[in-house]
């Protein structure tokens, strides 16, 4: 997959990033800048002003084409043949090719690997998996019981993904931490102008992480075990088995990928809840609403704001001609909020029953790890709303200022006082 930060490491001088964008303001009428602070904080308004007077927009600052409208986004992601995914990342990565992960390839690879990595990702493995992460979840509040104000982050959706992918790989519980830092160091390969001592910390990082999976392989490969890692390793379909580069590159994969994902879309979830109790006291009420908001709130804030694709051959979308080799940014946020698809896009309603969100992707990439998020955001927030009925904001939450990605909060303070 195209890195979209790394595109825009032309932005390195002020002066640049000044002269790009004004470029393109004369251009368009209105300019895109990622990773400034405003937009991080709130790309919604911007998303609106793109959509309206550039829906395929060029950005000057990386050389891409931004789309905004929700059939644009919707056809570049489903069409994997004439906007491929790909290899073209820049992001630092450690042993090569034999080691790609799913994230990193098209069909017919991915079709695959997928294929046979879905055999773990069963519907019972996970129904087995949810009594675990209940017992993480009342574990983790169990902690700040009587305490009148907490920072929800770092409670509960910071460690929950990291303790429950320890469980569904066997994994030792005491791990889980080490797979948070993982998830926190990885981050940084989105990040813009990464220096080159950067660069070699985020190659020796991914070398560490399968050096542990490797260890972890021999573990099981000495003594299987009714695990993911056990189940992989196993995994056949007419004969083809994954590798043993394979199985590294999946696993490594699913310890660290779903983690921040799964923390922002609950703490985007609840503050969204939050500042509209109306609609935390519907759910509240009706518990049985559970997955249409939690739809609604993919929709509404979801984790995932940008993904990537590229022009293998020319091409056209939305009436620009898109020449070979460039890069597409699906603005998912955006997409998420088109007026032309969804009534009133601006208002979390979690009865809303129109088309679907954009936010687990589309077609051949749509996220395998979709149920598991699913599960445990649904555990965390009904939990949530029944224990703390009367939850409320207890400060303004700030928002992570290092993602372009992906969109979630430092910190998340509740009152449970009442």
């Amino acid at each position: 997959m195209a890195d979209i930060s790394a595109m825009v490491k032309k932005a390195i001088l002020p002066a640049t990033v000044r002269t790009l964008l004004t470029w393109e303001h004369l251009e368009s009428g209105v300019s895109y800048n990622p990773i400034a602070r405003k937009t991080l904080r709130d790309p919604y308004p911007l998303y609106d002003k793109l959509r309206e007077k550039d829906p395929v927009h060029r950005m000057r600052l990386a050389n891409a084409w931004v789309l905004t409208r929700y059939g644009d986004v919707d056809q570049v992601m489903r069409d994997h043949r004439q906007f491929a995914r790909g290899t073209r990342s820049e992001a630092p990565f450690a042993r090569g090719e034999a080691y790609r992960s799913m994230l990193r390839m098209d069909p017919p690879d991915h079709t695959r690997i997928r294929s046979l990595v879905s055999k773990a990702f069963t519907r019972r493995a996970l129904a087995e998996l949810a009594p675990r992460i209940q017992a993480i979840v009342d574990e983790q509040l169990d902690r700040v019981q009587g305490q009148d104000r907490f920072d929800l982050i770092q409670v509960l959706a910071y460690p929950l993904p990291s303790l429950t992918i320890a469980a569904l790989l066997g994994l030792p519980t005491e791990d889980a931490e080490l797979l948070g830092r993982w998830t926190d160091e990885q981050a940084n390969v989105f990040f813009p102008n990464l220096s080159r001592e950067e660069k070699q910390r985020m190659v020796d990082l991914s070398e560490e992480i399968f050096q542990y999976v490797e260890r972890q392989l021999e573990l099981r490969q000495r003594e299987p075990r009714a695990d993911m890692i056990t189940a992989l390793i196993d995994a056949e379909e007419e004969g083809d088995r994954l590798t043993r580069e394979e199985v590294i590159a999946t696993l490594s994969l699913l310890m660290v990928a779903g983690n921040e994902t799964t923390r922002n879309l609950i703490g985007n979830g609840m503050h969204a809840l939050l500042k509209n109790p109306e609609q935390f006291e519907m759910l509240r009420k009706n518990p049985e609403m559970i997955d249409s908001a939690i739809a609604e709130l993919l929709r509404y804030d979801g984790p995932i704001q940008l993904g990537a694709r590229y022009a293998p051959a020319d091409t056209e979308i939305g009436g620009r001609r898109i020449r070979a080799g460039q890069v597409l940014v699906c603005a998912i946020g955006a997409a998420n909020r088109d007026p032309s698809v969804f009534t009133d896009p601006d208002v979390l309603d979690i009865s809303r029953d129109e088309r679907s969100h954009i936010s687990f992707g589309r077609g051949v990439h749509h996220c395998l790890g979709a149920p598991l998020a699913l599960l445990k955001t649904r555990i965390a927030v009904l939990t949530l709303l029944d224990r703390y009925p009367h939850m409320t904001l207890a400060a303004e939450p700030s928002y992570n200022q290092s993602y372009t990605i992906q969109r979630g909060l430092e910190e998340l303070w509740v009152d449970v006082s009442r």
